[in-house]
């Protein structure tokens, strides 16, 4: 069975023939108006969601086939208490794809383990949200036609961003890629991360002033710094408004740098920016139907390939992450894996064990 839980589920040719089939979606909607004809795709969003969900929702009934499902925990029985293995196991037998959002680090993995028909995360608490970088690559892609030699500028959340942990992940296999880490001490990337960045050899760059390499940047990641992350309120408050792109922040961007933005905004980019034409992230979310009715496709194309489930130990001890989905439900036992410079990590959520 294949499953998206992780961009990196997909090989660089994968990820090309994703583009590839997107624009062509773009650029010939009617051809794929029936192809998922008979077809159903459950939403089990357990966490609130407008764009993502809404657009997994355009992108199966744009290609002839309908959804099933709920938008939030409070509609459905997890609220009675039901775990994640569970309802997953049911809504297996009413649809043939999963589009699945949640709060807990790890619930992606856990619902593939017990899925029989494919699993997407459609975000997984802090951890991955492989969908959303499939949109921004594709809108990288259609916006500078390229996806290597890039400078990218990542902005804000880094610490709890998902998007931008998975978009890091996606690029660091493309050539020619420097990433520039514009972020307050309080929210720099996760340890893991950097590791990562660093064994793969990219050039990094760290910062705390989003003006300081402002001009050498092809792409500018703005994100939310993000409330319902934060352990307490009094974190969140003192870095909730640390960046604000205006039109005089960009005065020394190149007129070719585009400015992406998973959504929902808040502060964080000033609504003078948006008719700019270096402004991207309206289109991005385009995009982002695009590659979900690609992604859609594919997947059930390849539903009988072989699983790419990833593979662990099992550990006597608990993951020491409070939000993985061992400690949240019970049936989940931690698993641990060595990653590439040998550090013991949670199977599910990648927290280091030590």
């Amino acid at each position: 069975m294949r499953h998206l839980l992780d961009v990196c589920d997909l090989s660089v040719e994968e990820l090309n023939e994703l583009i590839h089939t997107a624009e062509d979606i773009a650029a010939h909607g009617e051809k794929y108006a029936n192809v998922m004809s008979g077809k159903k795709l459950a939403t089990l969003f357990f966490e609130p969601s407008t764009r993502t969900r809404l657009s997994f929702e355009a992108a199966m009934l744009q290609l002839g086939g309908s959804v099933i499902g709920f938008s939030e925990a409070s509609s459905s029985s997890a609220s009675k208490g039901e775990c994640v293995g569970d309802t997953v196991r049911v809504v297996s037998n009413y649809a043939d794809i999963i589009a699945m959002r949640h709060p807990v680090e790890g619930a992606a993995l856990a619902a593939a383990e017990r899925s029989e028909v494919p699993i997407v995360n459609a975000g997984d608490g802090g951890h991955c949200h492989p969908t959303q970088t499939l949109a921004d690559l594709l809108t990288i892609h259609r916006e500078l036609k390229r996806l290597d030699n890039l400078t990218i500028g990542l902005c804000g959340d880094l610490l709890y961003g998902r998007t931008v942990h998975s978009l890091i992940n996606a690029m660091l296999r493309y050539d020619g890629i420097e990433f520039v880490l514009i972020s307050p001490e309080q929210l720099q990337l996760p340890d893991y991360t950097v590791q990562a960045l660093e064994a793969a050899g990219a050039k990094v760059k760290i910062t705390r002033y989003l003006e300081e390499y402002m001009q050498d940047l092809d792409v500018l990641y703005m994100t939310r710094v993000q409330r319902e992350r934060f352990p307490n309120l009094e974190d969140y408050e003192r870095v909730k408004d640390c960046y604000v792109l205006t039109p005089e922040t960009l005065q020394k961007a190149k007129p070719t740098m585009r400015i992406l933005h998973p959504l929902p905004r808040v502060n964080e980019i000033a609504k003078s920016v948006d008719d700019d034409p270096r402004a991207a992230y309206f289109r991005q979310t385009l995009n982002g139907k695009l590659m979900r009715m690609a992604l859609i496709m594919f997947l059930l194309e390849h539903k009988s390939a072989e699983g790419k489930l990833p593979k662990g130990e099992k550990s006597c001890s608990k993951c020491p992450n409070p939000k993985c989905i061992t400690n949240v439900e019970n049936g989940f036992e931690m698993k641990t894996r060595r990653d590439e410079k040998g550090t013991l990590r949670c199977l599910y959520c990648e927290h280091e064990i030590i």
